[in-house]
């Protein structure tokens, strides 16, 4: 029941944006903007909020921190899967999931509220590490950039993540003597908020550019390696980490959920900037992300959840 509730969320909030994206390319834009700045931080914090910000969110950013150091590493140091996942691009693509506008409502539908903090938590630490070590693995050592320009993007990135926000947000009314009443009223924006991100997905997706029939062929078995990676092996590498470290089974479920995730469209937007395999992180994110309808649900019934 849990399952079909969220295909019944996911499926016609993805087509529609779909249709939106394909028909009126610039919409995503427009509505993007607004809802990225002030509406899924005022989401996140109503979530945060209801959950309540404790040891368990750190904790999780931690595991988002190591799962994703050794994912990249292992790619990186076994000549296999450094072969098989050409390019940095994919590499990060691997392993950087669309953890706030698809985790969050995958999180919701199919875990108890407690499990919130854990999948917050996990898409902050990835939040930390895309937009650190993306720009980085994709900028050319010949272009010289300077590290105060790294650590400069950086900080701006981090600043104005909707996850930073949030919680920021949530921490200051937390304070207050106010909070019960703010976390009820913030509730039902949270979900509205968190149903127009998932058009949002949609409309990025239909918007997307993809070339021929032929040439799409091609691209995909230049990706396929890198799809394994993200939807299978790296939720595998998670569960691992959570049996190795003993961590409860509330966590462990949102945890290797998070990192079911379909790769993020940040991977996109930094290979767009950085003019870095663009056709390849379209057609992963675009490929992971209808991929996902169906791992997703599969990956719920191997937790029991």
């Amino acid at each position: 029941m849990k399952i079909i509730y969220l295909l019944s969320e996911l499926i016609p909030c993805l087509l529609i944006g779909y249709l939106l994206g394909k028909y009126k390319q610039n919409l995503s834009v427009k509505v993007a903007s607004p809802l990225i700045r002030f509406g899924v931080p005022i989401s996140l914090m109503g979530i945060l909020l209801t959950v309540g910000i404790d040891f368990p969110l750190i904790h999780s950013a931690v595991m988002s921190l190591v799962s994703i150091g050794l994912l990249m590493t292992i790619i990186s140091r076994i000549p296999i899967l450094r072969k098989n996942i050409s390019g940095r691009t994919l590499q990060l693509g691997s392993g950087f999931g669309n953890t706030c506008y698809i985790g969050v409502p995958v999180s919701l539908a199919l875990l108890p509220k407690e499990a919130l903090s854990y999948s917050i938590g996990y898409d902050l630490g990835a939040t930390l590490v895309i937009w650190s070590l993306g720009p980085l693995l994709l900028t050319d050592v010949a272009s010289n950039l300077k590290k105060r320009d790294h650590f400069r993007n950086f900080s701006k990135a981090i600043t104005s993540s909707p996850a930073s926000k949030g919680l920021i947000g949530a921490l200051i009314f937390q304070a207050t003597p106010w909070t019960e009443q703010i976390t009820s009223f913030l509730w039902i924006p949270s979900k509205i908020v968190i149903i127009l991100a998932l058009v949002v997905v949609g409309m990025r997706l239909g918007a997307l550019k993809t070339s021929n029939l032929s040439m799409i062929k091609s691209q995909f078995v230049s990706i396929q390696n890198s799809l394994f990676i993200k939807l299978i092996g790296f939720p595998i590498l998670m569960i691992s980490l959570c049996l190795i470290f003993k961590l409860p089974e509330i966590m462990r479920n949102a945890l290797v959920l998070q990192a079911a995730t379909p790769t993020a469209i940040a991977v996109l937007l930094i290979a767009q900037a950085q003019s870095k395999n663009e056709e390849k992180a379209t057609l992963l994110v675009l490929a992971s992300t209808l991929a996902a309808l169906i791992t997703i649900p599969i990956w719920s019934l191997i937790l029991k959840v």
